[in-house]
């Protein structure tokens, strides 16, 4: 670890880099429950209640692109502090919202602060780590970031059971606030700083887009949350308005759905020392194939049998997160900052076309999760297995 941390040790600083690479699923999944609430108290469709959540999604995707390139300039830690600020005035905005257009503007303020969290804390770990240490820290701040989304529902639940649906936008606010302080804390990671113009700096974006071996893999790996974040922004009306749940039952299966994105990361740690980074990833997108014809054929028949399906789904495209982390950034000797944007940025925007292409499919939500499934799992397991051996893909020391 880098030594110049000062006040946080091995395992805090670990818990700071999984809250700040929480802001997605914090900012989403507590506000999930409230969804149909905030449609009523808003006066709005689905559709725009939906693009609260996609608009999030681009937006945080677009700040990743911009600050994480910028970071490489004016380090980590300013630019960090700068998208916390925005972050925490975004939530405000969304808590004193009064109609649904006020709502997705202050979403997108939101997103684009947070955006920096993302890009910042994913760059500091190729900051701070190399090796097979670099690998298992990605894997360890992984499976902590996905106790948010586990406990998120339910305390989102908890709130609307007492509170209003902006109380949770308060919550959000909280947390940027309390993330701005500690990382007052933080010692700056980056060592050699770029020289070159803003605009230049923006522009090793092109750079890193240009090595075969990275966009590649890009191409390839960013498709698998697809059908994960299209499963996220329709759960709500599956489980409440297609299977007759209430708010509170909602919340407990969406959290042991979490708790698979929770076990994927772990469980890779310890499959990895029998069986190859390579095998495990194709394996991975075979399983959520198989989820998806499930899911197809008979997920619509059962609650039970839906969420266990989709549990495993969630398994398979949360094992494969460390190591396909782990190949791109070994694909760029420099540029970290511009490679986790590229990384994070392509995750969350391919999230956010799976968020708007459920929301056009307001009938028939669950064989549609179950066809994107097969056709990601399908299609990206056969191009992994077609390029993973081409002598332009540099492997992991």
């Amino acid at each position: 670890m880098n030594k110049k941390q000062k006040f946080f040790g091995d395992r805090s600083i670990i818990a700071m880099l999984a809250l700040l690479s929480a802001f997605p699923p914090l900012s989403i999944d507590l506000y999930l429950p409230a969804l149909p609430r905030v449609m009523e108290m808003l006066h709005a469709s689905q559709r725009l209640v939906n693009l609260s959540l996609s608009l999030f999604l681009i937006f945080f995707a677009l700040g990743i692109l911009v600050w994480g390139p910028i970071s490489e300039k004016y380090g980590r830690k300013p630019i960090l502090l700068i998208g916390l600020a925005l972050y925490v005035l975004g939530s405000a905005g969304c808590a004193l919202s009064f109609n649904v257009t006020q709502l997705i503007v202050s979403r997108v303020f939101q997103a684009f602060g947070g955006g920096a969290a993302g890009a910042v804390a994913t760059a500091m770990v190729k900051d701070m780590y190399t090796g097979r240490k670099r690998e298992t820290m990605l894997a360890v701040v992984m499976a902590m970031v996905v106790v948010a989304p586990v406990v998120a529902p339910v305390i989102g639940a908890i709130i609307l059971e007492y509170m209003s649906w902006n109380a949770i936008f308060w919550v959000l606010t909280g947390v940027g606030a309390l993330s701005f302080f500690l990382s007052l804390l933080l010692q700056e990671t980056l060592e050699v700083r770029y020289s070159g113009s803003l605009v230049h700096s923006l522009g090793r974006l092109a750079v890193v887009m240009k090595n075969p071996g990275f966009s590649i893999l890009l191409g390839i790996f960013s498709l698998a949350p697809l059908p994960m974040m299209a499963f996220i922004a329709a759960s709500a009306f599956i489980y409440i308005q297609g299977f007759g749940m209430t708010e509170e039952m909602y919340s407990y299966y969406f959290g042991f759905n979490a708790l698979g994105a929770m076990v994927g990361p772990l469980l890779y740690i310890r499959l990895s020392r029998w069986i190859s980074p390579g095998n495990i990833i194709a394996s991975c997108f075979g399983l959520m194939t198989i989820c998806g014809i499930v899911i197809n054929v008979a997920g619509s028949n059962c609650p039970k049998l839906f969420a266990l399906t989709m549990a495993a789904a969630t398994v398979a495209m949360s094992l494969m997160r460390p190591p396909t982390a782990n190949l791109l950034l070994s694909q760029q000797e420099g540029d970290t900052g511009s490679a986790a944007s590229l990384i994070n940025f392509m995750g969350m925007f391919m999230g956010s076309v799976g968020m708007f292409l459920i929301s056009l499919e307001t009938e028939g939500m669950i064989s549609s999760l179950g066809l994107m499934q097969i056709v990601i799992g399908a299609v990206c397991g056969s191009l992994w297995l077609i390029f993973r051996g081409r002598s332009f893909i540099c492997q992991p020391a």
